[in-house]
């Protein structure tokens, strides 16, 4: 049985702390790609958008990597509240993500704009806010939140990394609004006038889309896999037991891990 989340308070602040890192270096990779398909490919936005979907998929894959062990790699409220929700993190906890997560967000565009040799805030004039924007938010966090939880459901959390590096690269073309999904990534765009920025006039509407998305995917998390234990909520977004000084749970052999719903 893997330690449960709430025993390891004393490691709050590892957690926080992956929280900040995992969430600045997800905004730098966002809005740095999107900065470098505008030099690299000027008036092309097709082929911009391409450059910044793939650089952040990727990048997504190996930030969840990086930090997961340690926070569960939530890097976004609505992640970190809808599970809470479930049990799988407490709501101390929960509230104590969300400023990490929007601080490290706004400090990786800070980044993102210095590394490019841009001001070091450029308040974005990219304005979003359409009903198609907002129903596109809706649906591109209603589909996050989707994966995340049917992986942690039926055992194959070990696929996270890959599955939302897939599923972030490849909503960037199926939604208008190219998929923020996050509400700490949308505060964070605003402060960069650049290709993936966004207006702050738009910023709450896309946090109300992403909120809705959010309760809409508890609700079909429940229809969809009924009785989600706290211990399976506590594997989102990846397993993470590596607090402490505390052993990782034993895998089981690959062939293994995937159960069935029940």
């Amino acid at each position: 049985m893997p330690p449960k989340v709430g025993t390891d308070e004393a490691a709050l602040w590892r957690r926080l702390l992956a929280e900040i890192l995992g969430s600045a270096f997800l905004a730098a990779v966002v809005i740095g790609s999107g900065i470098a398909a505008q030099k690299l490919s000027p008036g092309a936005v097709g082929l911009e958008l391409f450059e910044n979907a793939a650089a952040t998929a990727a990048g997504l894959y190996v930030i969840i990597l990086m930090f997961g062990p340690i926070s569960g790699a939530h890097f976004n409220p609505v992640v970190s509240f809808v599970d809470a929700s479930f049990g799988g993190l407490s709501w101390r906890q929960a509230w104590a993500y969300l400023p990490a997560q929007m601080a490290g967000c706004g400090g990786g565009a800070v980044v993102a704009n210095l590394m490019f040799s841009k001001g070091a805030v450029s308040i974005s004039a990219h304005h979003r806010a359409t009903p198609a924007h907002f129903l596109a938010e809706v649906v591109a966090t209603l589909g996050l939140i989707l994966v995340i939880f049917a992986l942690a459901r039926s055992g194959r959390g070990h696929v996270a990394p890959a599955a939302l590096g897939a599923y972030i690269g490849a909503a960037y073309f199926f939604t208008s609004s190219t998929s923020f999904a996050n509400p700490a990534i949308a505060g964070g765009r605003m402060f960069s006038n650049t290709f993936a920025g966004i207006a702050p006039s738009s910023v709450p509407a896309f946090i109300a889309a992403e909120v809705v998305g959010g309760a809409l995917a508890w609700a079909a998390v429940k229809a969809l896999y009924p009785g989600v234990t706290p211990a399976e909520a506590a594997e989102v977004v990846v397993p993470h037991h590596l607090l402490d000084g505390a052993q990782a749970p034993a895998q089981p052999p690959s062939h293994q891990r995937t159960s069935p719903v029940r």
